[in-house]
């Protein structure tokens, strides 16, 4: 039978999150986040059927075709917009004949992966760190605080270039990308995670749990997880498309992804000499960048209203208030 304590949202602070139906519904009434949702779940779907769409047009990442490319005019593709064709269908790499469509598909994979694999590690090691921090003494609170200060402050780019450095050649990338952003940008939902529990132990739910006998960690796990999870997903949602960006970024610098290996930060890079030669060579991988980070921080902002829908009914309540004002105002004149 569950407590009514631990399921009653208190008057302020951050409460446990409703059941899973209210949420849905919620978010369903947010077009915006449905769109976004969808429009990543279309590119999940795109990435992981590469395979087979590669097979369906006939081409694969790796294979170039100097026919269709201008040497005399440096490698530009032959045709309009970067050589579009019945065999291409958005054209082809200049100065190497590579698919473009293809290579943007595999390009998704290792994007997405990277992305969602470095903030699954930033999640686990943030919220971990952060409840240890803000349940702990006073010097477990001191040592927490202070290393992930300092893992706020490591240059991730600096780090990387050693890490590669060190690590052997044959080393998988995407996964070497994963635990370098990772380990080193978990230190924001650390503070989070540890201001929002501070904040949560003050409420009157867990302090109910507390005098019922439960343990530190047993409060924890029942009373301050669930009414983390709202701000824990929302800052989520900001981190994807922040790693898919620093992924972008090492790859563009050089220190992620290696040829042959698509990536939208390696074509990015290479694309840097073409941009006036052939434009749709730059703009694809960009427009791919753009509209999975922005679906990513659409959908991160209508979860976060549907997970505490007190905020959108504060705002709501001002906006009708403003609206009441300005009617009445014009009503007068």
């Amino acid at each position: 039978m569950t407590d009514p304590i631990t399921t009653q949202e208190p008057e302020t602070g951050a409460a446990p999150v409703s059941g899973a139906r209210q949420v849905w519904r919620r978010l369903r009434a947010r077009r915006s986040a449905l769109v976004a949702g969808a429009v990543l779940g279309l590119l999940v779907l795109l990435a992981l059927a590469a395979p087979l769409l590669a097979a369906l047009e006939g081409q694969d990442p790796n294979t170039y075709h100097d026919a269709l490319v201008d040497s005399a005019r440096g490698g530009v593709p032959f045709g309009d917009l970067g050589g579009i064709s019945a065999e291409h269908w958005l054209g082809v790499e200049p100065g190497t004949g590579r698919d473009m469509f293809v290579r943007l598909l595999y390009g998704a994979r290792v994007s997405l992966l990277v992305a969602l694999g470095a903030t699954l590690v930033q999640i686990l090691i943030g919220v971990g760190v952060g409840l240890a921090a803000a349940l702990g003494n006073r010097f477990v609170e001191s040592a927490l605080s202070h290393v992930t200060d300092v893992m706020v402050a490591m240059p991730l780019l600096v780090f990387a270039i050693a890490l590669m450095a060190v690590v052997p050649a044959d080393f998988p990338r995407p996964v070497l990308l994963v635990i370098a952003i990772g380990l080193l940008q978990w230190g924001g939902m650390a503070r989070l995670v540890r201001a929002q529990t501070l904040s949560l132990k003050k409420l009157d739910f867990v302090s109910a749990a507390r005098l019922t006998g439960g343990s530190t960690w047993r409060v924890a796990r029942r009373e301050l997880l669930p009414s983390l999870a709202a701000p824990v997903i929302t800052y989520a949602a900001v981190l994807l498309p922040t790693n898919i960006v620093l992924e972008s970024s090492m790859s563009f610098l050089g220190v992620g992804v290696k040829a042959p290996t698509p990536s939208w930060g390696h074509m990015l890079s290479s694309a840097t000499t073409w941009f006036r030669a052939d434009p749709m060579y730059v703009l694809l991988p960009a427009l791919m960048l753009f509209i999975t980070t922005l679906a990513f921080t659409v959908l991160g902002d209508g979860v976060r209203a549907a997970l505490d829908p007190r905020a959108a009914s504060r705002l709501s309540v001002g906006t009708k208030r403003r609206t009441a004002r300005t009617s009445s105002a014009r009503g007068a004149a």
